[in-house]
């Protein structure tokens, strides 16, 4: 495991961000109060990597360099797709689990 004081840069790719706005606004149209509680539970999930990212599982898909990403699940259904360089997290997808896989950015 990571050191537990080191902490990270995060970053969020524009592609994985508008997804994110794209899974709020559709959300907001059924109700308000469930896109904010979404979007803060996205937003402190996305903030919890600053502190030992590793601590996530691998994200390995056969087309995908083995061990290049991990995810993180959020709010019940997303999953946040990051990679660790140096000393940032780069999020590069924000999936929908109920979506097949062929919808996905990465």
């Amino acid at each position: 495991m990571g050191n537990v004081d080191k902490e990270y840069k995060v970053e969020v790719a524009p592609a994985a961000n508008d997804r994110m706005a794209e899974h709020i606004e559709f959300l907001s149209r059924v109700s308000q109060n469930a896109a904010e509680r979404l979007l803060g539970e996205m937003l402190n999930d996305m903030k919890s990597l600053r502190r030992m990212p590793e601590r996530c599982p691998p994200y390995n898909r056969t087309y995908l360099p083995i061990g290049k990403y991990r995810y993180k699940n959020s709010s019940g259904r997303y999953r946040i797709v990051f990679q660790i360089v140096g000393n940032c997290v780069f999020i590069d997808d924000i999936q929908d689990c109920r979506q097949s896989e062929d919808k996905n950015i990465i």
